[in-house]
């Protein structure tokens, strides 16, 4: 496997023109109906074209492929391919000045390729290596540019303006298109495609059986999960959780030492633990993710 910039130069061109393809479509399918999405009746057009290739082609190959290849191997296909995408994760937080988390996904790969077996066994993630998945258009979304109008891209699915632009850079930052081996190249795209299709079969047959509009289930569930990765919701919910770790440590400590109870500890809301006092009649709601194990009101009268 190496990187050659002649090879990426096809692959560049390509991306564009692509990105610029589409922009020429659209210019003549623009609607006002929904402002998120201007070009619903090419994306309409797309997602029908998408949906046959799925049925007729994809969903068969990768439910034989899950019937078919053992538990392990699946695994090992999906960490070895998720361990390349390491590296351009690692770039691209480097490039928001998420520097943790830039030297963090660099250094699973670099751990997974050696220990790992080429990343086929996962070890940073047991090791507490946490995986992110940056790509260049959340990049661009973290320094501001707009996402734009949502795309259903051919073949490729779901996306937005801003993304379908930044498909060459993305391809040029996977280490698999850097494989000389055209045959090996290709194989291995259809492999993750599969595999990848493979891993959301259960999902798939739910969203299938529905009564709902699966455009714009798609639609809308894309849009919102996109908006949550540029923005990093998920790791403002992994900071709160820390945070509520802290807070109980310090609860116990201050109980332990002071030998009495300061009130209820936070706990899940199946109720896996007793409170040991209820709360003071007009206290403050115990709203996650921040607890409130003492409430700072009097108590009402």
């Amino acid at each position: 496997m190496t990187n050659r910039n002649d090879s990426a130069s096809p692959r560049t061109r390509t991306g564009l023109a692509l990105a610029l393809g589409a922009a020429v479509l659209l210019s003549g399918c623009a609607t006002t109906a929904n402002p998120k999405d201007p070009f619903e009746k090419f994306n309409r057009a797309m997602f029908s074209f998408n949906d046959t290739v799925d049925r007729v082609a994809l969903k068969p190959a990768a439910t034989a492929y899950k019937n078919v290849t053992p538990t392990f191997v699946q695994t090992g296909v999906n960490n070895f391919f998720g361990n390349l995408t390491d590296l351009w994760s690692s770039l691209n937080n480097f490039a928001q000045l998420k520097g943790q988390d830039g030297l963090n996904d660099f250094m699973r790969f670099a751990v997974n390729s050696t220990l790992g077996l080429a990343g086929v066994l996962d070890i940073a993630t047991p090791a507490g290596m946490r995986k992110h998945n940056e790509d260049f258009g959340q990049t661009l979304g973290y320094w501001g540019v707009p996402s734009g109008p949502y795309l259903m891209l051919p073949l490729l699915g779901p996306s937005t303006i801003r993304d379908t632009a930044t498909l060459p850079a993305d391809w040029w930052g996977d280490a698999w298109t850097h494989v000389n081996d055209v045959p090996w190249r290709t194989g291995g795209i259809v492999l993750r495609a599969v595999d990848q299709r493979a891993s959301v079969l259960d999902a798939s047959n739910l969203l299938e059986d529905a009564a709902l509009d699966r455009y714009e289930f798609i639609r809308d569930g894309y849009m919102q999960r996109r908006n949550s990765k540029v923005l990093d919701t998920d790791k403002a919910q992994e900071r709160a959780d820390k945070v509520h770790e802290k807070l109980e440590k310090v609860q116990e400590k201050v109980e332990s030492k002071l030998g009495v109870k300061l009130g209820p500890k936070p706990v899940p809301e199946d109720g896996a633990e007793e409170p040991a006092a209820a709360p003071a009649e007009g206290s403050a709601p115990n709203n996650p993710p921040v607890p409130a194990p003492v409430s700072s009101e009097p108590a009402s009268k």
